[in-house]
């Protein structure tokens, strides 16, 4: 008998529940719930707080969108150094347009997309048509765009617009007013209709997900485990409504626009020929390129969207702290990189979603307020959030050997 057919064999042998499982997908979700266990035990009680919840989506929202479009160049097979740098340089851009040549903020935030649209372009065209490895290109980037960053913010600059610093500090207005329950107490309402709309969306696109499997004669999970898993995340998706519910302000203006994101980009890569084409170019460029895939367009534009969601990432850092600072941004690459990889992406390439980058993103923010709530140093933080990132792609080698 042919190892071949002895693998075939063995994982015909195998349960149908444990044949259909995503074991990384969920051991992600089992670490995410752990930590925040952890935490939650270790600060007293404090982790969970609704206004604390509120503050970990606001503080770590410039890491999952960092990690959307670093997920989309590391499935492509390359690595994006210059992400922090770009926050930087886009934040002294809003802040000259807007104090010094006293542009609209609204325009002064188009000019800024405009802007993450070059330095995309600008990478894209290094890597796609020139053949310089993406290494390099955006570690050369990374020196430019902070050095432009300091050229245009040669001091702190602020006196933004409040409309403007609602966007990374405010939550969305309460115009349904608030529920009032006697066993809970009182609910903020746009929070609860979302957060509805969001178990809903969920539950009716697992459905359609299950329904286009069997259509096409694929494997699907067994019917109690395919509800036991729409109820559990459904229930959390519940209880983290309920806490955004009862906190100060209601749903934050920054988590619409991440969801928003995360939609768009989980869509793209999912549902598209261009997501597909991705995958396909990180798994085997050559290959794809044979197969008729424009490789070359592929990657550039992986790098054109990446600088844009960039530009949006420090359009949001630039409104959370009020004003435009050359220094910020430093390191922010490495936390977007660590939530990719945390979160299942291949160093190889070709291998990746969206879903896995926000839970590594929020598995690095919990840590960072969990750490900061007990007033752990700066330098242990980071050392911890190291041998976390160490310790998730060791897991993940070890499965795939294990699968192999």
């Amino acid at each position: 008998m042919s190892a071949s057919t002895e693998t075939v064999e063995n994982t015909k042998a195998k349960p149908k529940w444990l044949r259909t499982l995503n074991v990384r997908e969920s051991g992600l979700i089992i670490a995410l719930i752990g930590i925040v266990i952890l935490f939650q035990i270790l600060t007293g009680g404090r982790l969970l707080v609704p206004d604390n919840i509120a503050s970990l989506i606001q503080q770590n929202a410039y890491v999952m969108i960092l990690a959307i479009g670093m997920m989309l160049v590391i499935i492509a097979g390359h690595i994006d150094l210059s992400v922090g740098s770009t926050v930087a340089m886009i934040g002294g851009v809003f802040g000259v347009a807007t104090m010094s040549w006293h542009m609209n903020w609204v325009l002064a935030i188009i000019l800024c997309l405009f802007v993450g649209l070059a330095v995309g372009a600008w990478q894209g065209f290094w890597v796609a048509y020139v053949g310089i490895p993406a290494f390099i290109v955006t570690l050369a980037s990374m020196m430019i765009f902070r050095g432009f960053a300091q050229l245009l913010v040669g001091q702190t600059i602020s006196g933004f617009s409040p409309s403007f610093i609602q966007i990374g500090n405010g939550a969305v207005p309460n115009v349904l007013g608030f529920t009032n329950t006697p066993a809970i107490g009182y609910l903020e309402g746009i929070t609860l209709l979302l957060g509805i709309a969001a178990i809903v969306s969920f539950i009716l696109s697992q459905l359609r997900a299950r329904r286009l499997r069997r259509a096409h004669e694929l494997e699907v999970s067994p019917a109690g485990m395919f509800w036991a898993r729409i109820i559990f995340v459904s229930l959390i998706i519940a209880f983290f409504t309920f806490l955004l519910a009862n906190s100060t302000g209601g749903f934050p203006i920054i988590l619409g626009i991440v969801g928003v994101l995360v939609l768009l980009f989980a869509w793209v890569l999912g549902q598209t020929p261009f997501g597909r084409n991705i995958y396909a170019v990180g798994g085997n460029y050559k290959a794809a390129a044979l197969s008729g895939v424009n490789a070359k367009a592929v990657t550039f534009n992986v790098f054109l969207i990446a600088g844009v969601l960039a530009s949006i990432a420090g359009i949001v850092v630039t409104s959370r702290a009020g004003a435009a600072v050359a220094n910020a941004g430093q390191g922010y690459e490495l936390d977007a990189i660590a939530a990719c990889f945390i979160g299942g992406a291949a160093v190889t390439g070709g291998v990746g979603k969206i879903s896995g980058a926000m839970i590594g993103a929020l598995i690095m923010g919990v840590l960072n307020i969990g750490l900061s709530i007990l007033a752990v140093d700066p330098a242990w933080q980071q050392a911890i959030k190291g041998i976390v990132l160490l310790g998730a792609v060791a897991f993940d080698l070890v499965n795939k050997k294990r699968a192999a």
